[in-house]
């Protein structure tokens, strides 16, 4: 029963998190929304890519990427291109502009982090990002189910690696926005 217990509080700290992505969500620009900031984040973090490893990115339905893709598309911040392997398929890529906002979202969700967590440790927000990068390691290792109905394939337990300190945040130069799907 403690284990059941333990993970009923992880529920509703979870439930609780949900308000911490809206308020992050209200200091993006309106015709920014969530879903726009990840498509930009992501190809700011791996650079061009087709709409269907941005899907499996987004780990969304190709309809959501689509419709993700034609809002900032329509705004000037991607271009898609024909894919020189592949005609039929194209390729995304950030433009001037689309890289100018993906900055500017960085540094406003930099700078509320760092306002809200003033109160952290350099190593508590280290340890914290390195557990939620292992929470969702997890999700997106048991992603793939049998086949026939069996339960999905349970990953040995792994050890994060080590991360070197995270530089200052007036020196912070990432360009990732802490939104993503």
């Amino acid at each position: 029963m403690a284990e059941q217990a333990r993970y009923e509080e992880l529920i509703r700290q979870f439930s609780a998190f949900g308000a911490v992505k809206r308020e992050m969500g209200r200091m993006m620009p309106s015709e920014c929304p969530a879903g726009s900031a990840a498509v930009l984040t992501l190809l700011g973090r791996y650079g061009d890519m087709r709409m269907s490893k941005l899907s499996e990115l987004l780990a969304v339905d190709m309809s959501v990427t689509s419709r993700h893709v034609a809002h900032v598309a329509e705004r000037g911040w991607i271009e898609r291109s024909p894919d020189p392997a592949d005609k039929r398929s194209r390729i995304l890529r950030l433009t001037p502009a689309g890289r100018s906002l993906l900055d500017q979202l960085s540094r406003r969700t930099c700078h509320m982090l760092a306002e809200r967590m003033s109160d952290w440790s350099d190593d508590e927000v280290a340890q914290l990002t390195t557990l939620m990068a292992r929470l969702r390691a997890s999700f997106d290792d048991t992603r793939t189910h049998d086949t026939h109905g069996r339960e999905p394939r349970r990953p040995e337990p792994r050890r994060p690696e080590p991360r070197p300190p995270a530089p200052p945040v007036h020196e912070q130069t990432t360009r990732t926005p802490a939104i993503t799907q």
